[in-house]
C-alpha cells in the first residue's frame, strides 16, 4: 500500500510552514510533522481523529 500524504495549507489561522499533514490508514488517519516527515506519525482512528478535530475547531 503506498501511503499519500497530503500537506494542510492552513494551520492555526495563520499560513506558513508550521503544517501537519494526513493520511488514510486502513486503520485511520495518519497524522504528522511536515518539517520532520521522517520523525514517525500518529495513527489515530477515525473517530479519535474527528473528535480531535471537533475539539481543535471548538478552541478557534
Amino acid at each position: 500500500m503506498t501511503v499519500q500524504w497530503r500537506k494542510s495549507s492552513y494551520t492555526g489561522g495563520v499560513q506558513d510552514e508550521t503544517c501537519v499533514e494526513l493520511a488514510r490508514f486502513p486503520s485511520g488517519v495518519g497524522v504528522r510533522d511536515s518539517k520532520n516527515p521522517d520523525a514517525g506519525h500518529l495513527t489515530l482512528t477515525s473517530a479519535q481523529f474527528a473528535l480531535l478535530n471537533r475539539r481543535l475547531k471548538a478552541n478557534d
